[in-house]
C-alpha cells in the first residue's frame, strides 16, 4: 500500500481506560500513545457513547481498531453487518468471555489480539476465532532513567497487584459464585508469597504509584515478583523493565516461556514448589553480582523486545496481511 492505512479506533467517551487516569495505564499508553507514533498507519481516533454509526467511515478507513470485543468501553457498532472494512479486537478479560462471545458475529470481528498465549486465548474461545500474540504494555520513556540496582532496597521483595482471598468462607463463597476466574485461582502463587516475612506486599490501589508511576514503586526495590497462575501479565515485562530483578512465576498452565524470558538470565522461575527456595538462595547473598546482571540483562531485553512500538509494529503487520 503507497499510502498510510487509515485505522479508525472507536471507543465510548467516557472509557475510564481511555483517560489516562486509570490506576493501570498499560491500554492507553499502547492505544491512545503509542499507536499515533507509527509512521504507517493514519490513526483517528473516534468516541462516542452508546452507539456509533459505522456507515458513515465508508471509503474514509481502511480498517477498524476496538480496545476490547464488548459494550464496556466501546459503543454498539450500528450499520456494521453493511460493510465490508475488516474489524481487529483487543480480546477482554478472561471472566467475560461468556458476554463477549456473541459481539464476534454482531461486530464480524475478524482478528483478535492480546499479550496471552495462543493456546490460553483458545481455552477460552472458540478455536475458530482467529488470534495473534501481541506483547504491548511498556512504553519505553517511562522506564528510562531508572534508580541504580545497587541504591535499592535489597532485603525485602515487592509483591504487588491484586491477590486472592485465603479467608476459608471466602474460598469457599468464590469458589461457588466464579469457579475458575476467581482470584485466588488466578494469583494463587502472588498470594502465597504474602505469608513470607520478607515480602513486602503493595496492594494494586492503597498507594500513590498509580497510573503512569508504577515504576517509581518499582525502582524502590533491587527485587520483584511477577506472578500469574494462568496467563501472561503486563507486570511480567513492566518489573524487568525498572531494573529490578524478576522473580517470574513461569509453569505449564500460564506458558509464559513464550515471552523469551531465560532462567538465570534475564529472569529468575518461579512456581509453586520452588518459590521458597528462589527466595532464599537471593536473600542468602543479594550483593552476589549475579543478580545485578540478570536484572539488568533482563531489563535489556524488555526494553529492546517488548515495547509498544514493537507491538504497534506487530499490529499494523496484522492488518498489513487482513488487508491483502
Amino acid at each position: 500500500m503507497d499510502r498510510r492505512i487509515r485505522v479508525a479506533f472507536i471507543y465510548k467517551a467516557n472509557n475510564i481506560f481511555m483517560a489516562g487516569k486509570h490506576f493501570d495505564n498499560v491500554y492507553y499508553n499502547f492505544f491512545m500513545k503509542a499507536l499515533k507514533r507509527n509512521n504507517r498507519i493514519q490513526v483517528s481516533y473516534l468516541h462516542s457513547e452508546d452507539s456509533f454509526d459505522v456507515t458513515k467511515l465508508k471509503n474514509k478507513c481502511d480498517i477498524i481498531l476496538l480496545w476490547q470485543n464488548n459494550e464496556f468501553g466501546t459503543p454498539d457498532l450500528l450499520g456494521i453487518q453493511d460493510m465490508d472494512i475488516p474489524v481487529i479486537s483487543r480480546c477482554a478479560d478472561p471472566k467475560e468471555v461468556k458476554e463477549t462471545i456473541k459481539y464476534h458475529k454482531k461486530w464480524k470481528i475478524d482478528f483478535y489480539f492480546h499479550f496471552w498465549s495462543k493456546s490460553f486465548f483458545h481455552s477460552i474461545l472458540p478455536k475458530n476465532f482467529k488470534y495473534k500474540t501481541i506483547i504491548f504494555g511498556l512504553e519505553p520513556l517511562l522506564y528510562q532513567n531508572v534508580k541504580p540496582y545497587k541504591q535499592r532496597i535489597k532485603n525485602k521483595i515487592l509483591n504487588s497487584g491484586a491477590v486472592g482471598n485465603t479467608k476459608f468462607l471466602s474460598r469457599i463463597i468464590n469458589q461457588i459464585r466464579d469457579p475458575k476466574w476467581n482470584a485466588l485461582r488466578i494469583y494463587y502463587l502472588r498470594t502465597i508469597c504474602n505469608k513470607l516475612p520478607y515480602v513486602q506486599y503493595t496492594s494494586t490501589l492503597k498507594h500513590e504509584f498509580v497510573n503512569d508511576r508504577y515504576p517509581e514503586l518499582l525502582q524502590k526495590y533491587s527485587v520483584a515478583i511477577a506472578a500469574n497462575s494462568l496467563c501472561t501479565v503486563a507486570k511480567m515485562w513492566e518489573i524487568p523493565a525498572a531494573g529490578c530483578l524478576c522473580f517470574l512465576e513461569v509453569s505449564e498452565r500460564n506458558n509464559v516461556e513464550e515471552v523469551g524470558f531465560i532462567d538465570g538470565k534475564t529472569a529468575v522461575f518461579i512456581n509453586e514448589k520452588n518459590y521458597k527456595e528462589r527466595f532464599e538462595e537471593y536473600l542468602t547473598n543479594p550483593d552476589d553480582p549475579k543478580w545485578e546482571e540478570i536484572a539488568n540483562a533482563g531489563r535489556k531485553y524488555v526494553l529492546e523486545n517488548l515495547n509498544n512500538d514493537k507491538a504497534v509494529d506487530s499490529l499494523v503487520n496484522l492488518i498489513e496481511k487482513l488487508l491483502k
